[in-house]
């Protein structure tokens, strides 16, 4: 969903990752609940440290501001991170809470002469625009040289433009799961599918035993992209994926077609989604969540789709991960079984001594382990030790994504220029929210993306 410009990198086919993913989450899944091993000192728990091998310099006297649009217990956690960089360098470092979409966010503090040092972006096309409107400064020798030893080259690659490295992705996303409330399966008989067509009919046998089969957090339109990613990235193949993503192909597609079609089986489906399609509309992504796993055995859904993330509101709905709450991987619906992933890279915006440290900090073993431990989290670096996240399901992830190496596809919506794929009320998000709500107009929605689509990359 970003111009051809935007990144060097060329994804290859994602079955691989899928292979690996289906058979770690069928190892991961039984019996499985939260960890209780003792906490250390970060608070979190579970896993060996990876042990510190990296040297930061000393930085008395010196602050640091680092915007995220992360809020909180993602924010908390990744706060805790920020405190052990200042321990150990003697900065002091203040976390900027940023609004979506944060290149707007960044336009205005650029402006009025304040830009944060480092920016957290969500979007490899935001990169794209930071260093476009030339805020972004380059990566130094230090964090380059942490990225090659503990990054896969595709992880490298997409936090560059034109060949130079910008981004740190910090933070990784593995979008292709689909969580549900254990008890409800049990109680209907239901089963893990592993098809496109198990998974309907696995919702059927869920909707007869008196549950509604779906919660969709329609109220924030990424959600509605990251579903059909899955279902196109499977039904047309990596191959239309990429070109979709550039948009060297139209949306009026007929592959778009079809996983429009594809969806609407779920969406357009009368009593599938919890509220439906109006009500899910009001539902944001956190309440998705919650409302599968909360209601005893009576939920207002069985099933949420979403990345690994949605741990963090699990654990909010008082769910137990791998007992109350289990994972399959997002069925196949073609011949792909689909790997998306997303991520946030920390990129530098005014140019210090202490940013590149930061950023260095940022792309060590020493600062996602700590992450790790407090779960909701996913690092793409290959360097942190896979105990160190808090559950057997979330281990089996994590290393499912590393082990993938660069066989993934990331996250088309966040490819895009943010003014189709990225901006809440426009563009794509806009245009699947509308779908959502009338699944039957399938080419009114294929020409409203596309002509969203060809404004915002300018063909």
């Amino acid at each position: 969903m970003r111009s051809t410009s935007s990144t060097n990198r060329k994804p290859r086919a994602a079955k691989t990752a899928a292979a690996v993913l289906a058979a770690a989450l069928a190892l991961a899944v039984t019996g499985c609940g939260g960890s209780d091993d003792k906490k250390d000192d970060t608070g979190a728990t579970g896993g060996k440290d990876s042990g510190s091998t990296l040297t930061l310099p000393k930085l008395n006297g010196q602050s640091l501001e680092v915007a995220a649009v992360w809020s909180g217990a993602e924010q908390d956690n990744f706060k805790k991170v920020l405190a052990e960089f200042e321990k150990r360098t003697g900065a002091k470092v203040s976390f900027v809470p940023a609004q979506d979409p944060i290149i707007n966010f960044l336009g205005s503090k650029v402006a009025g002469g304040q830009p944060p040092d480092i920016a957290m972006l969500p979007q490899p096309g935001a990169i794209k625009q930071a260093v476009d409107k030339k805020w972004a400064k380059p990566l130094g020798a230090e964090a380059k040289a942490e990225l090659a030893k503990n990054y896969s080259q595709g992880w490298q690659d997409i936090g560059k433009v034109d060949g130079e490295q910008y981004g740190v992705y910090y933070k990784a996303a593995n979008k292709s799961l689909i969580w549900y409330n254990a008890k409800v399966f049990e109680n209907a008989g239901a089963t893990e599918p592993k098809t496109w067509d198990e998974l309907l009919t696995t919702a059927q046998t869920v909707y007869d035993s008196g549950v509604t089969p779906f919660s969709v957090g329609g109220a924030e339109g990424w959600t509605l992209t990251d579903w059909f990613e899955n279902v196109y990235l499977s039904q047309a193949g990596p191959e239309k994926y990429d070109q979709l993503a550039k948009h060297e192909i139209k949306w009026t597609d007929p592959s778009v077609k079809d996983a429009l079609t594809t969806l609407a089986q779920v969406w357009g489906k009368k009593d599938y989604v919890a509220g439906g399609a109006k009500g899910a509309l009001q539902v944001d992504f956190p309440a998705s969540v919650t409302q599968t796993f909360t209601g005893g055995d009576q939920p207002k859904a069985a099933m949420v789709y979403e990345g690994d993330f949605a741990q963090v509101n699990i654990q909010t709905a008082k769910a137990k991960v791998g007992t109350d709450a289990k994972v399959f991987p997002f069925p196949k619906v073609g011949d792909t079984a689909p790997v998306v992933s997303g991520g946030d890279a920390a990129v530098i915006l005014k140019d210090s001594k202490a940013a590149q440290a930061l950023a260095t900090f940022l792309a060590s073993p020493d600062a996602a382990t700590i992450q790790a431990k407090l779960g909701g989290y996913l690092s793409p670096n290959k360097s942190v030790d896979v105990s160190s996240y808090p559950n057997p399901v979330q281990q089996k992830i994590a290393k499912a994504l590393i082990d993938s190496g660069d066989d993934f596809r990331f996250d088309m919506s966040d490819q895009a220029p943010q003014a189709f794929g990225g901006t809440p009320g426009k563009g794509e998000w806009k245009a699947l929210q509308d779908f959502l709500t009338d699944p039957k107009n399938i080419a009114g929605t294929q020409a409203k993306l596309e002509a969203d689509a060809a404004a915002a990359y300018g063909n």
